[in-house]
């Protein structure tokens, strides 16, 4: 019989997961979000019990999936005292989708190796279609054996994955993934602005990254959207201001000068401070074009 099945942050990312999973047969038997009432409508859809604290997850569930929005969060759920998810979770497994900190990822698995609990690391390149789809890119970490032993589930998460090695290394590779990500997207955006500047047409600019070294991942998923302002959220701005910081504190400890991704998550930080951080990543795009921000102020 397929375990049974908990998942903590039932956001964009963590309810079509949910949803995944039921449909491929796992038995999903409790949620929990710190916003009750998204917690209870997933849960009526999907016929699971909505939590009103995480210690009941861990009672009803043999897999916990976990998606939360940072560092202080996922401290949070696994605490090492009161009803946290660790209460009563031996021999319990967790699956942390988030993108944190390394060190969280490590503390967290030592938390839960107390009290006879497992813990991965399943660090996510892709969004919500291919979390409701199951063709998530996964990268995971943490002990080998607990990869293996929920690689069925993982299996029906995603098209892909690579097992990258102890807790904490997936996230390493997340992190590089993410500030990459971030600074082609801000690339993009700084080109596209300049192009329409010079009045190039942005269709035909965009052809001719695609067929040379300007072209990207960043430019499918993006450049379109930079173009029309189509900033619907898939990935939000602040979300990538989040992630940069992250690669900036690995590179800190290192000491490694990454003036790129500084400035990229100099421009993030902007949007947020403009009120533009939860538009989409690409509304990166709405500092740089002439005029966007000042028409978007006006309105």
């Amino acid at each position: 019989m397929p375990e049974k099945i908990g998942i903590v942050g039932v956001g964009r990312m963590g309810s079509n997961m949910a949803r995944r999973l039921k449909d491929c047969g796992y038995a999903v038997a409790a949620v929990y979000d710190a916003r009750g009432k998204v917690a209870k409508e997933l849960a009526s859809e999907l016929q699971a019990e909505p939590c009103k604290n995480l210690a009941r997850v861990t009672e009803l569930s043999d897999v916990i999936v976990t998606v939360v929005s940072d560092d202080a969060a996922m401290d949070k759920i696994f605490a090492a005292k009161g009803a946290s998810l660790l209460k009563g979770a031996k021999g319990k497994v967790f699956i942390n989708c988030a993108t944190v900190s390394p060190d969280i990822h490590i503390e967290v698995e030592r938390r839960a190796k107390l009290v006879g609990a497992e813990t991965l690391e399943a660090c996510m390149a892709s969004s919500i279609t291919q979390a409701r789809e199951g063709t998530l890119y996964l990268m995971l970490g943490g002990e080998e054996s607990t990869f293996q032993k929920v690689k069925p589930i993982l299996e029906k998460l995603s098209s892909s994955m690579r097992y990258i090695g102890k807790a904490g290394q997936a996230a390493n590779v997340k992190a590089l993934v993410n500030m990459v990500m971030n600074i082609n997207t801000a690339g993009l955006a700084e080109g596209l602005a300049l192009g329409e500047a010079l009045g190039v047409n942005l269709t035909i600019l965009r052809e001719v990254f695609s067929q040379t070294g300007a072209g990207s991942r960043v430019l499918v998923t993006d450049g379109e959207d930079m173009q029309n302002r189509e900033h619907s959220c898939f990935f939000s701005g602040a979300h990538a201001a989040k992630d940069s910081g992250i690669a900036l504190a690995l590179a800190k400890r290192e000491k490694l000068n990454l003036p790129l991704a500084a400035a990229t998550k100099k421009q993030y930080d902007r949007m947020i401070a403009e009120g533009i951080g939860e538009l989409d990543k690409s509304g990166i795009a709405e500092l740089t074009f002439r005029g966007r921000l000042k028409n978007r102020k006006k309105k």
